[in-house]
């Protein structure tokens, strides 16, 4: 077959970056149309409906615990569902297992990458999932015997094309959730390694994921470099809501304890809720002395206090409904990369870059 003559060629190229075009302006012009539509729908601000709540008064919360043990930054942690464990991963390549009451070390893994950017513990308490710069996503069964060696009952469950940023097991044991630096997310069965569900939707690196709370939740939110916040629905894979109001990486997502909204927190120092129902951005958590990114966000059991973990080495602590910041805590020396509330809503616990881990109460 012979190839078209040149000048037919540049006047395809030509008509295809037309079309590019027009599909661009097009696409503009609807997202225009949809913040009107969204705009009407927005009568008030959620702190002038606060306006009647009472404020919240001084807090005092103090480090009560400080874990040692890890020889780099730390990552990621999560906690056990037994209020009492916590598993930590750290770009020295290690995963421990803590007692975060007695700050004992009950399990130790070593993977084979440096950079462990993701750990989950297993609804369960039974094993603990991790993965990093090795774009996998290894689940540990753990056991009761000190001297087993953990590293050879490793299951490798997920496999990406880039690092792997977070995991998280669905409300069994048997389901892992996980976002990648490959722009997708991915829905795996622990036992075969089998793909169940793979999401696509954003541009850039997925930094963050967060299940829906309820038993019956099957969505989930993730946030990424793209700016975007987008909601899930796990079943079908598809994206059905997205908000783009960060001006910056989202670094953190966590749902309301209804399920109703979620937080984010953002490289452009501001952390920002969502309301589902509503579809829009109800509140934005910010001061103008705060010009470091937030690196993790979370809730307290009441869902009134959103916790921060900043940057420039400080936990933030917000009034939801206010809008108003009612604490500050000082105490890591380096950057905080990481934050969880305990199960119970007693203590929250965050990981820093100084290497250490500090329980909050």
């Amino acid at each position: 077959m012979r190839s078209p003559p040149i000048p037919e060629m540049a006047t395809q190229e030509v008509q295809l970056s037309e079309t590019l075009a027009h599909l661009k302006t097009e696409s503009d012009t609807l997202k225009g149309k949809l913040e009107e539509e969204r705009a009407k729908l927005h009568d008030v601000e959620l702190h002038q409906v606060a306006e009647k709540v009472e404020g919240l008064g001084q807090f005092v919360m103090k480090t009560r615990r400080t874990l040692k043990g890890h020889g780099n930054k730390v990552l990621c942690m999560d906690w056990c569902k037994d209020k009492r464990r916590i598993v930590s991963s750290s770009q020295d390549g290690k995963v421990i297992v803590w007692d975060a009451f007695t700050t004992n070390k009950e399990h130790a893994v070593t993977m084979p990458c440096t950079w462990v950017m993701a750990c989950a513990y297993a609804p369960s308490g039974c094993a603990v999932a991790c993965g990093g710069l090795d774009n996998k996503c290894s689940v540990y069964p753990l056991s009761l015997d000190k001297n087993e060696n953990l590293a050879a009952k490793k299951k490798s469950v997920a496999m990406h094309t880039n690092y792997l940023s977070a995991c998280s097991f669905t409300n069994s044991d048997m389901q892992i959730l996980t976002s990648s630096g490959d722009g997708t997310c991915a829905l795996w069965d622990v036992e075969s390694g089998q793909l169940l569900q793979s999401f696509h939707g954003h541009a850039a690196d997925v930094l963050c994921l967060d299940l829906a709370p309820s038993e019956t939740g099957n969505t989930f939110v993730s946030g990424g470099c793209d700016k975007k916040a987008n909601v899930w629905d796990m079943r079908s894979g598809q994206c059905i809501q997205s908000f783009e109001t960060h001006e910056s990486d989202i670094n953190s997502v966590r749902y309301y304890p209804s399920g109703d909204a979620f937080a984010s927190g953002s490289d452009d120092a501001t952390c920002r809720l969502y309301d589902l129902r509503a579809d829009r951005e109800v509140a934005i958590y910010s001061k103008e002395s705060i010009i470091f990114g937030v690196s993790s966000v979370d809730f307290s059991l009441s869902g009134r206090l959103l916790f921060g973990g900043y940057n420039d080495y400080t936990i933030n602590v917000w009034d939801v409904l206010k809008g108003t910041r009612v604490s500050i805590l000082f105490g890591h020396e380096n950057r905080v990369s990481t934050l969880r509330v305990s199960p119970d809503g007693t203590a929250f616990c965050t990981g820093s870059w100084d290497h250490t881990l500090r329980t909050w109460a």
